[in-house]
């Protein structure tokens, strides 16, 4: 296995992506005193585990809210992305359940904190929307179809949004995982080598070449269980579109792509049964077209895969946050190794034939 440091791209990639070093928790009492001054908010602030930044709950006693502080290697432009892209959908499609930006008393989106050694995080509050994760719920086949039709709708709703930031580097987009094939090396089991090798030849034969060719849009970038919340009780599931921080400029069916790969495997016997409810919801917004729908398995394979190596190699260099990563990736290689043991043909035949069931 490789100790040494990952190959120049890897590393771009993880430093763009914010993801490359561990930082200095920020103090509650400096949070505090920014929400009292900017905010004119007071109350408990309770801290949530999150993959990079650092985040809070705030519970006021009258209405609680998500506070989120960017980690000190995210440039300024993208969390401006992040909350354009909030801002847009706010507007374009108010009926969506999306998650609010709050404005400061100054009527600014967030409020900028100078480091020590001269970069800026920024502060941002946001409302706090209620409901569980769709993760930690037993859903049904119709009700992950809701959870599906609203990426679609989401993506739809993004289709005319521009920001300069848009085309940010990001490791978790899948343009470049043909790039990051060393990352194989660092995961220390023989057998999840061989399952990530025979991915990465997967990707590279079916997706590599047609990436110039492939529709490209903002998409939300991480719509996976964890940040989708919903209420089994209501007719319309789907309550809340939470945490944009992975919104970039991509190919449209990496999307979805996110959110199959975190329904791979979770039915072992039909590893790839979730999966398709999921699509045919997504279609009923915003049909894929007849010539990425194939890619899509394929891209879905590739960021499960990407989320396992890169899950090992941060666990074991931002000790602070291992709980938090592996716990969202202990099952990652069991529904790669589930999910390839299906013919690629057999699924897209099974994508192709939800086109035809009953909304």
């Amino acid at each position: 296995m490789n100790t040494s440091p990952p190959a120049r791209i890897a590393q771009q990639l993880f430093q763009e992506s914010g993801l490359a070093s561990s930082h200095e928790p920020i103090e509650t009492d400096v949070v505090d005193a920014l929400l009292a001054r900017h905010y004119q908010l007071s109350g408990q602030l309770e801290r949530l585990a999150t993959e990079k930044d650092d985040t809070f709950r705030l519970r006021t006693g009258t209405a609680d809210h998500l506070v989120k502080v960017s980690p000190p290697d995210e440039a300024v432009a993208v969390v401006a992305l992040q909350t354009a892209v909030m801002r847009h959908l706010e507007t374009e499609a108010p009926h969506l359940p999306i998650q609010r930006v709050k404005e400061t008393t100054e009527g600014s989106d967030n409020v900028p904190i100078e480091t020590k050694d001269g970069g800026v995080r920024v502060l941002r509050v946001f409302d706090f929307v209620e409901g569980a994760v769709l993760a930690r719920t037993n859903f049904d086949p119709h009700q992950l179809a809701k959870a599906g039709q609203m990426l679609g709708r989401v993506d739809l709703a993004l289709r005319s949004f521009r920001h300069p930031a848009d085309e940010r580097r990001l490791v978790w987009d899948l343009r470049h995982f043909d790039q990051l094939r060393e990352l194989i090396e660092y995961t220390p089991s023989a057998a999840h080598r061989r399952l990530a090798q025979a991915v990465f030849r997967l990707f590279h034969e079916a997706i590599v070449p047609r990436l110039g060719d492939l529709e490209t849009q903002v998409i939300h970038g991480d719509y996976s269980p964890y940040n989708v919340l919903v209420d089994p009780r209501t007719d319309r599931f789907v309550t809340g579109v939470i945490d944009f921080g992975d919104s970039m400029r991509s190919a449209l069916i990496f999307d979805p792509a996110v959110s199959l790969a975190n329904l791979l495997g979770r039915t072992p016997s039909d590893p790839w049964r979730e999966a398709c409810s999921f699509v045919a919801g997504y279609e009923r917004a915003r049909p894929i077209k007849d010539t990425e729908l194939p890619l899509l398995p394929v891209a879905a394979l590739a960021r499960l895969t990407l989320r396992a190596l890169v899950t090992h190699w941060r666990a074991e260099r931002v000790p602070e946050r291992r709980d938090y990563l592996l716990e969202h990736a202990r099952d990652d290689w069991a529904n790669v190794e589930r999910a390839m043991a299906v013919a690629m043909e057999e699924v897209v035949a099974r994508l192709l034939s939800t086109r035809h069931d009953t909304p």
